[in-house]
């Protein structure tokens, strides 16, 4: 039988029951590996060398020198002065970075250690011989010679030594000592010796050089297959015979031209070498796709059988599914454009020419199609020649041929100019050409323009020029609000034609698509008939209702329902006419005043009606959701009991989906409460046996307990012991046969009996020494003693106590003497689950007692009853990769950001042991260490190293997010050493003792084959080349994480400084490194780039760059603040099996992942925005993903990798517009006829921001981002092309959100506006008295729907129903009356005002941007000046305006009812002023403890007052902070929209001039246009002048007040607008001001205005901060209890310390 059908064999149930354990007990088994201090920290000569000395072997021969020197000082010596001569010969005057000090200490060294031996000097006329005496001991002690032949044996039979694998690090370190040494060797001798041992020096390296392959194959750098040194017999996937296929399939050149070849001779020539030959591509881009094409076919292969025989073949459907894959998207352009594709036909395309086009493809990433064309000529000619587009002629005539230089530069060039052309993103993005763009072009036929190669003059390569330029393609993006009505323009004219035909509209729209549906080819689905049978539905009552209207004995009942609070609310919901009822009211009222300048709009319910269908959304997407969740059999287990009832259907189901072995309840232990059950049992032993079975746990527990014993016992004795345990044993059964234990045994003495037996096995699991044997034999005779003399009935206790055989064994001393110890790894498992049943004392619902081990249990548990593709074995699943961008982000905490102490006297340890107090007991016992504090873990290094590892697994950081994606290759490798993986298939079969042995999976060489070849983890470290080059501590950290996770790669962007003709030009290369033996970087590959590649936004093109490196067919997008779970990992098989399920027409192109924010525990403001982002990513995720309008969110999606990367690859990267580049992946993705799926059986960690300045600067990153995706031509395409329901449910889930967040701020202000409009006017009090309209239930509803938005209550109802779903109704409650308690509310609020501010901002003005919000632990106090700073113009500013409307409202206002009617109308507005005022002081830690409070009043002040200049920052003077705040006002469009939106503050001024007691109730404009403000607005120009008109208008107002009716209150009334009209106005016209020289006096009023704003809210403060129950209450709802008790401790402990110090 072959081997695929012997693996698809189904386990027989025996073999599926046998495995369940061994796979847990493996992952739990798993022991954590830490390097050494003196590695992580690396230590040693070889660390030293400076990166401009890189590209020698200087590294190498200082690695061996170290390696060495214990052996032979003098070699290491020698070593040593090599590498210095070496240095010193290429950099003489030590230019380089870093040279001067690496050769001062390496001559140091030299001189102090290693130049003296016992006080002699040492002769160097001798190194030559010594160096080589000490090479041939050297390769005799390691057995160099055997170690080669057997390499030689094992590459000749095509198998694998699983021993020479385990060998592979300690080969490969004998093999670069060798290296080095012989390299200083042929140094020392030269090329022409003239002695003897010279010239058999150099006979052996020519030799070696010649024949030897190992020393150059063993230190061949790869990634993955070292196809570049193919005798490497260190990693056994060359063995593989898979990937032995697709490498003998890409050397098959037999009918393809030939070509000259001059590459290694470790390999054969194959189609890469001949491309890279004809078309000058890169030495490293061909060998990284290389390796790229083979894992891709031997992938395909390995889903289709193993191939057999000494030399297999690659399958032709193998080749063909790549080829198809690949080229789909070429095949799609070539249609488009009505071209031709490169072969005439599919069938005529033989194997080895589809794998060359696929080769090409790669290689060039799908971009230039028409050299298809080129090299089909030449693959048809004998003898291959170098392209002619590729042919670059130097200037000496000579020729190259450079892929880079001749297509891609000039290309780049002109992208680089147009980029340079955006103002770093300030330009219109109508200025430039972006990267869609570009692309378009060649999406359309002017791209044939070009020619072949591209011409250098052509109009599209032009570099942009003053006046000339070439314009966008297909689609300007300009910055306004219509984009929105252009995109979604079907939203708004459903308004209007419904307003118009009376929903006869709307009908025509469904009556459309029950038209497409029957048109359809599956015109009889289920959803035709549905379709059919809602129009019928709605068509009858609307008959109905028509027919009944006609009667007039219904008009009473619909008079009666129009009253109905019932239908009320539904006409809320439906009819927007009712709010435009009052303006028409209006309108018809007579003998009003005149003085009217507007009449509100009916345009305005069109707000109204967006705002409406997003309510509606949102509560019906929350109940479909809840009901789709509970339909996947979400929440099912949600609780640790609830678990214990579904124990045993759990590993059923784990066996079911993730395919072990082997499956065994495992119970917990609750024999202590048995024993207890049997102590007070008074009754038969059928009463107790049934109080104990009444928990089945229980009853497992005791019958394992007593049926291990009598297994365990038997086994460690042998002659009269064995006698004593068989007849105890025979007589204790009989009694419970019989139903007569309690007369056997004595139920008061088996706690007794308990600890006897408890003692003996707390010795026997563990290994076995002399003293532990004669303990054992102790613990047996105790043992004896206690069950014949006390547990035992006396006449059983006779019966034993006269046994001759066992009374002359006591005797003499024999009885127990002779000991079996337990060494059979089953038996030595059964004894420590015997020790744990006997010892575990807590019951099973307080195991796990570790809240997040019992959520991910609890989930883990849950998930394995859901719905789940099966799992493939390792061997046939889909192979993916896992891609992180990183920047400067936290990699690692150093013990100095461990132990700083905050202000307040806390730190980041003291923080998280407050936090976690389980898990610090947890790993101070892992480490063996008592209680400890900081200082304690200064004595050990490699305590320290686990101690900052500790806390970075709990914080948002790079090691967290690494160890998290790595459990997907530890899972792979569990799995595919538990099915067996060998190099001739799957073993299907365990012996007994097999099975329990698990603990080597990870160090298996097949194992970890099998996992390479389907994983591959790469983070694009963007700048880790330069924090290498000045030896940050982040570049230390990530080399950490290299050395403790092989399979860790890392890619990152590398500058060097080129001379060129004369000049210096910077040289990109994109490189990937991993760790080498010693634990050092090693280069894989590194390929050069045509220039920077950041030309767009920064994130976005750090994955761009580093792409090229991941493989597999799909690639899972993590984030660097995101963890993963082994119980997750092990689930990845089956989710990639939905890229092969059914989910609608197309096949998924990008699955979506669950997630859990891990940061939900820290505070309040965690747990908000934890549950906000867990309901959208699960509820939410799970609607859009069923109406087909999920995208991508920058949340752990997995995509189809092959389908993205030859369409424009995964992240957008397009300055600014771009700035949400996540986003754009699933808009691109839709947009290419794709199809987004969401998956709820597997989850991945999340960390999101915990403090409240972190959440606004990441929720203005979004909105911002949200605010360019409106001018993008993405939403603008999807708007047009999706049908009505899909566009509507796009819009309202994307922009639409932020549109309707913007509208629900925009309705106070409207509401506001227009009641000081009436009250102003007096038309309040007019409409009052003569028609007593002003209690408009449609507006009344309006403003009780905004104020339940603004709130959150509509955020919170999906929250709600994801609580109800995965918690329960009762926790749901809870949880939601707790957020309330928590100021949940206020901060909801707050939230609403900053996506409003940076929205309209965005879409206004642009200059949305990245955000570094940090992602650390928020425990310290925020100043307040740092808040006003941050919130100013975006809340305080906004909120101080809207309070004055309140103000004036309350001033001039009328309200029928008085007061009462007056708070509620307006409680919503004043409840959004206090948040918008507060909320950064409620939610900021000790923001009311009076010492800070008075340390930020100081702050405050010395900011305010500081004077600005060249180089100061915002954070550090008013001055500069405030020109720092206009700068988002660039254009002239931007100053005009700015000056309009100014005037607004003029209807003050209008309305309040005429209330003025002054003007007797004078109406005239005149009186309007000569207030006493207007003249204090005239232009002064020096500071004389400014005085006397000051004292003008001093006694000027004096006068008036003395003359007239002037008071006060009208001096404050009348300058309410001007001053806010005027300061906006200048601001916005700032260049105009400065010119006429009022620029200074403008910014001395802004000043005045900050600092009274500032003061107004600093106020409340300073009263709440003397209260210091206040500042606890603060501490108790910001924090949890844990941390909330130790901030209050450690503020006592600071005081007493402050007090100690005073």
């Amino acid at each position: 039988m072959s081997a695929s059908s012997s693996r698809r064999r189904p386990p027989r149930p025996e073999r599926v029951m046998d495995n369940w354990e061994r796979l847990v007990r493996a992952a739990l088994k798993h022991q954590h590996r830490a390097p050494t201090a003196a590695a992580s920290l690396g230590i040693g000569l070889a660390s030293a060398v400076p990166p401009s000395l890189g590209k020698t072997n200087i590294e190498q021969i200082l690695q061996a020198a170290d390696d060495i020197e214990d052996e032979d000082p003098n070699v290491a010596r020698i070593l040593c002065e090599q590498a210095y001569t070496m240095a010193q010969n290429l950099d003489p005057s030590s230019d380089g970075r870093g040279v001067l000090q690496f050769k001062t200490g390496l001559a140091s060294v030299i001189k102090q250690k290693l130049a003296k031996k016992d006080g002699a000097a040492i002769d160097r006329q001798n190194d030559i011989q010594v160096l080589w005496n000490f090479y041939q001991e050297y390769k005799s002690r390691r057995r160099v010679d055997d170690m080669q032949r057997e390499q030689e044996r094992l590459r000749e039979s095509g198998t694998f030594s699983t021993e020479m694998g385990s060998r592979a690090v300690e080969m490969k370190k004998i093999y670069a000592t060798l290296r080095a040494l012989l390299d200083v060797l042929e140094i020392l001798v030269g090329k022409s010796p003239s002695d003897r041992l010279g010239r058999q020096i150099l006979d052996e390296i020519k030799r070696i050089k010649r024949s030897d392959a190992a020393l150059g194959g063993e230190l061949m750098p790869y990634n993955i297959v070292p196809l570049d040194a193919p005798s490497s017999v260190a990693n056994s996937i060359g063995f593989f015979p898979e990937v032995r296929a697709a490498t003998a399939a890409i050397q098959n050149c037999e009918d393809l031209p030939r070509f000259r070849y001059e590459g290694p001779q470790l390999r054969q020539k194959d189609i890469f070498d001949l491309l890279q030959y004809v078309f000058g591509f890169q030495e490293d881009n061909v060998r990284n796709q290389r390796e790229h094409v083979v894992l891709a076919l031997a992938n395909a292969q390995s889903r289709l059988s193993l191939p057999g025989g000494t030399e297999p073949k690659i399958d032709e459907r193998a080749v063909t599914e790549v080829f198809s894959k690949v080229l789909d998207n070429y095949i799609q352009w070539c249609r488009y454009l009505g071209k031709r594709v490169a072969w005439t036909s599919l069938e005529a395309v033989n194997k080895n020419r589809k794998i060359i086009l696929v080769a090409l493809y790669f290689l060039i990433w799908g971009e230039a199609a028409n050299m298809a064309k080129e090299l089909d000529g030449i693959l048809d000619s004998s003898e291959a020649e170098p392209a002619k587009s590729c042919i670059i002629i130097h200037d000496d005539s000579s020729t190259s041929t450079s892929y880079l230089e001749k297509i891609i530069t000039p290309i780049y060039q002109t992208m680089a100019a147009e980029a340079e052309n955006n103002n770093n993103g300030k330009a219109a993005h109508s200025a430039w050409r972006n990267y869609d763009d570009f692309n378009e072009y060649f999406w359309s036929r002017s791209c044939f323009d070009l020619g072949w190669p591209p011409a250098e003059g052509s109009k599209f390569l032009r570099k942009p020029a003053k006046r000339k330029r070439t314009g966008k393609t297909n689609f300007v993006e300009h910055r306004t609000f219509l984009h929105l009505f252009r995109s979604c323009l079907d939203v708004i004219l459903t308004f209007g034609a419904y307003k118009a035909a009376r929903g006869f509209a709307l009908s025509r729209l469904v009556i459309r698509k029950v038209l497409e549906e029957k048109n359809a080819r599956n015109s009889d689905s289920t959803y035709f008939r549905i379709y059919v049978l809602v129009l019928g539905g709605y068509a009858a009552v609307r008959l109905f209702f028509a027919l009944m209207a006609k009667i007039p004995a219904c008009h009473r009942l619909s008079n009666f329902s129009d009253g109905s609070q019932f239908f009320q609310f539904f006409k809320w919901i439906y009819q927007i006419r009712p709010l435009v009822e009052p303006t028409n009211v209006i309108v018809t009222l007579r003998n009003l005043r005149k003085q009217k300048c507007f009449d509100p709009p009916e345009s305005m319910g069109t707000s109204i009606y967006l705002m409406d269908i997003h309510i509606w959304y949102t509560l019906l997407s929350a109940l479909v959701g809840g009901v789709m969740g509970a339909r996947d059999r979400l929440g099912e287990i949600r609780s640790i009991e609830m678990l214990h009832k579904r124990f045993e259907s759990f590993p059923e189901a784990f066996a079911k989906n993730l395919s072990p072995r082997r499956i065994s309840n495992r119970p917990v232990a609750q024999i202590m409460l048995a024993n207890d059950y049997a102590i007070d049992c008074k009754d038969s032993q059928y009463e107790l046996w049934y109080r104990i079975s009444r928990d089945e746990y229980m009853a497992y527990a005791v019958k394992e307990c007593y049926y291990s014993t009598e297994r365990i016992l038997n086994s460690l004795v042998d002659g009269e012991g064995q006698r004593w345990v068989e007849r105890l044993f025979r007589d204790l059964n009989e009694s419970i046969a019989q139903g007569s234990l309690l007369v056997t045994i004595n139920l008061k003495k088996l706690q007794l009996v308990q600890s006897r037996l408890t003692g003996l096995t707390g010795l026997l699991i563990r290994d076995e020494t002399v003293d532990r044997a004669a303990g054992v034999t102790k613990a047996l005779r105790e043992l004896y003693e206690v069950v014949t003399h006390e547990f035992l009935a006396p006449n059983l206790r006779e019966q034993f106590d006269t046994w001759q055989l066992l009374l002359r064994a006591r005797n003499e001393g024999r009885l127990f003497s002779k000991i079996y110890w337990p060494k059979d790894p089953e038996m030595r498992e059964q004894v420590k689950r015997l020790h744990l049943l006997l010892t575990v004392k807590d019951s099973a619902a307080n195991i796990p007692k570790n809240l997040e081990a019992q959520r991910r249990l609890q989930f883990f548990t849950n998930s394995l009853f859901m719905d789940m593709p099966e799992a493939k074995p390792v061997s046939e699943m889909i192979p993916f990769s896992v891609f992180t961008p990183y920047y400067s982000e936290t990699v690692l905490y150093s013990m100095s950001e461990l132990c700083v102490e905050n202000e307040d006297g806390i730190s980041i340890l003291f923080y998280l042991q407050k936090i976690y107090p389980d898990e610090w007991a947890n790993f101070l016992e892992r480490i063996g260490r008592g209680e400890s504090s900081e200082e304690d873990f200064k004595d050990s290094p490699s305590d320290t190293l686990e101690l900052r590892f500790w806390v970075s697994y709990r914080g948002q950081t790079l090691a967290r997010t690494v160890r998290g994606m790595m459990y997907y290759r530890r899972a792979l490798m569990l799995q595919s050493y538990l099915e067996k993986r060998y190099l001739g298939g799957i073993e299907d079969g365990y012996s007994t003792a097999e099975y329990v042995d698990t603990q080597g999976y990870e160090l298996s060489p097949d194992a970890r084959a099998q996992a390479d070849l389907k994983f591959t983890y790469v983070v694009s470290c963007q700048i880790y080349g330069q924090q290498k080059q000045r030896k940050a501590p982040e570049a230390a950290d990530i080399a950490l994480l290299m050395q403790r996770n092989e399979a860790l790669r890392v890619a990152f962007i590398h500058e060097e400084d080129v001379t060129s003709d004369g000049r210096t030009i910077k040289e990109y290369h994109s490189k990937l490194v991993k760790a080498d033996v010693h634990g050092k970087d090693q280069e894989i590959y590194s390929i050069k780039l045509p220039g920077n590649p950041k030309l767009g936004e920064g994130k976005p093109e750090n994955q761009n760059h580093a792409i090229i490196f991941t493989r597999g067919d799909a690639i899972q997008t993590i984030d660097m603040n995101q963890d993963n779970y082994l119980e997750e990992a092990m689930k990845m098989r089956n989710l990639l099996e939905e890229f092969r399920g059914k989910h609608g027409i197309r096949p998924p192109t990008i699955l979506g992942v669950r997630e859990h924010v891990f940061t939900g525990s820290v505070s309040s403001l965690a747990s908000f925005m934890s549950n906000q982002e867990t309901s959208f990513v699960t509820l939410g995720q799970r609607v859009l993903a069923y109406l087909k309008v999920r995208m991508h969110y920058g949340h752990p999606d997995v995509f189809d990798r092959i389908f993205h990367i030859t369409r424009g690859g995964i992240s957008k990267a397009s300055r600014v517009i771009n700035i949400s580049e996540d986003i754009y992946a699933g808009f691109n993705s839709t947009l290419r006829q794709g199809n987004i799926t969401h998956h709820e059986y597997i989850q991945v960690g999340k960390g999101r921001d915990v403090g409240l300045n972190q959440i606004a600067l990441f929720e203005g990153k979004v909105a911002g981002g949200n605010g360019e995706q409106v001018l993008s031509r993405d939403v603008y395409r999807l708007g047009q092309l999706f049908d009505f329901f899909r566009m509507l449910t796009f819009f309202f889930t994307t922009v639409g959100y932020y549109v309707c967040t913007m509208m629900t701020v925009l309705t106070v202000y409207v509401f506001l506006y227009g009641r000081v409009y009436l009250a102003l006017s007096g038309l309040d009090y007019e409409i009052s008295r003569q028609f007593r309209f002003l209690g408009n239930t449609a507006l009344d509803a309006a403003l009780n729907a905004q104020f339940l938005v603004q709130i959150g209550i509509f955020t919170a109802v999906p929250m709600i129903m994801g609580f109800i779903l995965e918690l329960g109704l009762l926790k749901a409650i809870f949880s939601f009356i707790t957020m309330q308690l928590q100021f949940c509310s206020v901060f909801f609020t707050f939230s609403l005002g900053t996506r409003t501010h940076y929205f309209g901002r965005t879409i206004l003005h642009g200059g949305a941007k990245y955000h570094a919000t940090g992602r650390g632990f928020v425990v310290r106090h925020i100043k307040f000046a740092e808040n006003y700073r941050l919130y100013s113009r975006s809340h305080f500013v906004k909120a101080l305006e809207v309070a004055l409307l309140l103000i004036v409202y309350i001033a001039y206002g009328f309200t029928k009812g008085g007061a009462s009617s007056f708070i509620l109308i307006t409680i919503s507005s004043w409840f959004l002023v206090v948040s918008w005022l507060f909320a950064p002081y409620i939610f900021n830690p000790s923001g009311f403890e009076w010492q800070k409070t008075v340390e930020d009043f100081d702050d405050w002040t010395n900011w305010l007052l500081y004077k600005g200049g060249v180089g100061v920052k915002g954070e550090n003077s008013w001055e500069s902070w405030w020109d720092e705040e206009q700068a988002h006002i660039q254009t002239l469009r931007g100053r005009i929209l700015e000056t309009i939106l100014s005037l607004r503050f003029l209807i003050f001024q209008y309305g309040i001039v005429y209330k003025l007691k002054i003007t007797s109730h004078n109406t005239s404009l005149a009186l309007f246009t000569a207030t006493p403000k207007k003249s204090t607005a005239l232009p002064t120009f020096i500071r004389f002048l400014q005085g006397l008109l000051a004292i003008g208008m001093i006694a000027g107002i004096a006068l008036l007040i003395a003359l007239t009716e002037f008071t006060i209150a009208d001096l404050f009334a009348s300058a309410l607008a001007f001053v806010a009209t005027g300061w906006c106005l200048a601001v916005t016209w700032k260049w105009l001001v400065k010119a006429v020289g009022l620029w200074d006096s403008v910014r001395e009023i802004a000043r005045m205005y900050d600092a009274g704003m500032g003061a107004l809210i600093f106020v409340p403060i300073v009263f709440f901060s003397w209260f210091p129950f206040v500042s606890t209450f603060q501490s108790r709802f910001l924090f949890n209890q844990a941390f909330s008790r130790g901030l209050e401790i450690s503020l006592i402990l600071a005081g007493n310390k402050a007090n100690q110090e005073a």
